[in-house]
């Protein structure tokens, strides 16, 4: 008998569809279900490494962390990491199998649905439910021929589907009645209900409009799902669930010039939750402004995005702050901006060559295209206090500055800082989720001792999420639902 498996798509995205797979994962396994999260594609700079080395969403890590469940390359065969405005990295089961503009990929996409059925069975042998994730819309209907992440999926693998509103955006009866009237008349009847999300307000004032839909539809309405405040407090997928921290007298704050393809930016989650720190997300056109930390985020490409930087002017700034005694960090395409040059012999990132970076640390960057994914156990050179995270990253970096490494780990330093301690720059993620590390790197740029604790933050969230998903959702319907019944 095949493994318990639904299915769940949006009207379009950001309908929340990652962080109700997230809740219904914690809620399912606190029910003794063995819970496994499955999105077929996804796209997103955001990515989590896995034990064996390989990347997948982060969203499918966090559901993963959800369901207690080690992360797997399985649970997400295919990750798309976008390069340019129409080309992607493309990660088949953890690894960087090829870069494709997306009409390249448009009619390749179906060479790669084996290797997504492959995965999901061997997700499917070690699970008593396996929730799936849709991407984007089924509604998109000129993207169905070859498509893996939505119908062309759930036909494929022969699953029942759960459609997601969004009454916040408004139009939530006009997207799903929508959606129906689009879909081919087989798809439609995969669909065997609906559940409206991020209803702020009393949730009874749409109750008139259930039977509407259903009546239009023919789907089941399995709940209406409350606004979840919360939800903040889990690693957004993308910079849409990202939010400026509020202004707090006294606090530190911190500048994060907003690059065009930043990425893995769940770095910024545990800084910007400080109840000491006020984060400021630059957007493009506007000035950094004064600060106690700048700090430069991942990028996807990072030769591009420094360019950019450059036509904002935030080089000026930056140098500016520099220059006032300001602290400046560089995480992975961050750090390597803020050295000597990147040197892209292979034309990894478009165009073979090499250009100036910004010349705060005496380190040079040679791209290339050995790819490092891999967790990081160590501790900062400095103070000895324990770090984890890990590696994501093209390229590598060397010059004086590393001979002063940020951390260590087993295979020696990590990253470099420059003499007078004010510019540090490191290839690993995740540094700032260990409060232990946090709280002194704040206290070092002033800010006042906290008691913040961000993993147990996050275990809240979803403890809290899946009560919410209890008390508003028929998981009954939605357990039945997954066993074809």
């Amino acid at each position: 008998m095949a493994t318990p498996a639904i299915m769940f798509q949006g009207t379009g995205s950001n309908v929340g569809k990652s962080t109700l797979v997230a809740g219904l994962a914690r809620l399912l396994y606190r029910r003794g279900l063995k819970v496994a999260p499955f999105k077929p594609q996804n796209m997103s700079n955001n990515a989590a490494v896995t034990i064996d080395g390989g990347e997948i969403g982060r969203a499918q890590a966090l559901q993963a962390r959800a369901a207690y469940m080690p992360p797997s390359v399985h649970m997400n065969p295919v990750l798309l990491k976008p390069e340019s405005e129409t080309g992607s990295q493309v990660i088949v089961q953890g690894r960087r199998f090829a870069t494709m503009r997306a009409r390249e990929y448009g009619s390749r996409k179906r060479e790669l649905l084996p290797a997504v059925l492959e995965s999901f069975a061997i997700i499917s042998k070690d699970a008593d439910i396996i929730l799936v994730e849709g991407a984007g819309s089924p509604a998109e209907v000129n993207l169905r021929a070859g498509d893996i992440a939505n119908m062309g999926f759930a036909e494929a693998a022969d699953l029942p589907v759960v459609l997601i509103g969004d009454i916040d955006r408004g139009g939530v009866i006009a997207s799903l009645v929508g959606t129906h009237t689009v879909l081919a008349e087989l798809d439609r009847r995969r669909i065997k209900g609906f559940i409206i999300n991020k209803m702020r307000g009393d949730p009874r004032l749409f109750d008139e409009a259930l039977p509407l839909i259903q009546s239009a539809t023919s789907w089941r309405p399995l709940g209406v799902v409350p606004h979840f405040a919360d939800a903040a407090r889990l690693p957004a997928e993308d910079t849409v669930g990202l939010a400026s921290g509020p202004a707090r007298q006294g606090g530190v704050r911190i500048a994060v010039p907003m690059l065009p393809r930043i990425a893995n930016f769940d770095d910024l989650d545990p800084l910007r939750q400080e109840p000491g720190v006020e984060m400021v997300l630059v957007a493009a056109g506007e000035p950094i402004p004064v600060c106690d930390l700048i700090l430069l985020p991942g990028s996807k490409s990072t030769i591009a995005d420094l360019a950019f930087l450059r036509q904002q002017g935030w080089d000026i700034d930056i140098v500016a702050h520099r220059r006032r005694g300001g602290a400046i960090v560089g995480l992975c395409g961050g750090y390597q901006m803020l050295g000597r040059s990147i040197g892209d012999p292979g034309a990894i990132e478009g165009v073979a060559g090499r250009v100036p970076g910004l010349g705060l640390l005496d380190v040079d960057t040679i791209l290339s295209a050995d790819k490092r994914t891999q967790p990081f156990i160590g501790t900062e050179a400095a103070s000895g206090l324990a770090v984890a995270g890990y590696e994501i990253h093209l390229g590598r970096s060397d010059g004086p500055d590393h001979a002063r490494p940020w951390l260590v780990g087993s295979e020696g330093g990590e990253g470099a800082i420059s003499p007078d301690g004010r510019v540090r720059g490191s290839y690993v993620h995740g540094v700032f989720a260990s409060d232990a590390f946090r709280r002194p790197f704040l206290e070092g740029l002033g800010g006042e001792a906290s008691d913040f604790a961000y993993e147990a933050a996050v275990e809240a969230a979803l403890d809290g999420l899946a009560d919410h998903l209890a008390a508003h959702l028929d998981i009954e319907a939605i357990l039945r639902i997954a066993a074809r019944g």
